[in-house]
């Protein structure tokens, strides 16, 4: 193995390697109202109870409904949702019903009041677990009370956000470290 030669490189741009995930369109609901977000900002911070931080920035229109909702939908869309993933984050619920703008078609919950969005791949319905990182830093923790997923034999090609309008969609997935590798380790 060799050392990889590394130049500077800007702190504000540490996302481009350090995205944790899809993007995800998160689903909200209060008072007969509903909305969609785009999200590339969240990671799993527990697995019993399952837990996810998401960054909801106080500025969007989705946090207001989320905060009085104290509850979510967070869908993970396919690579074929592209542009329509891109479309809902460049426009505000304020102004626009999204599932009829875009052609998406909500389905109810089981376990909290936001929508499901049945052309994404999965769905997990979450609950607001944790408030006390809100107002400092527009962190949300939730945890996913029921979750809804296609079967199917391959994983779904996802979309990543890599910052500066730059994409990635994800590649190959395989098992060839899976002998060595120690869940117990996590």
């Amino acid at each position: 193995m060799k050392p990889v030669a590394k130049s500077d490189f800007p702190v504000t741009d540490v996302r481009r390697f350090l995205e944790p995930g899809p993007i995800v369109l998160v689903s909200s609901a209060w008072q007969g109202e509903t909305n969609i977000m785009t999200m590339g900002w969240h990671m799993v911070m527990g697995f019993e109870p399952s837990l996810v931080g998401c960054y909801i920035w106080s500025e969007h229109h989705s946090q207001a409904l989320i905060r009085k909702s104290k509850a979510c939908v967070i869908n993970v869309p396919t690579v074929d949702l592209a542009d329509i993933v891109v479309d809902i984050g460049n426009c505000s619920g304020r102004d626009v019903d999204k599932f009829e703008r875009f052609g998406l078609t909500p389905q109810p919950g089981t376990m909290v009041s936001a929508p499901l969005i049945a052309e994404c791949w999965a769905s997990f319905e979450c609950r607001l677990a944790d408030a006390s990182l809100i107002k400092k830093y527009n962190l949300f923790v939730f945890e996913v009370v029921k979750g809804h997923a296609a079967k199917a034999k391959r994983a779904p090609r996802t979309l990543h956000y890599r910052g500066d309008g730059e994409f990635m969609i994800a590649g190959e997935t395989t098992r060839r470290w899976r002998r060595r590798f120690r869940p117990d380790m996590l």
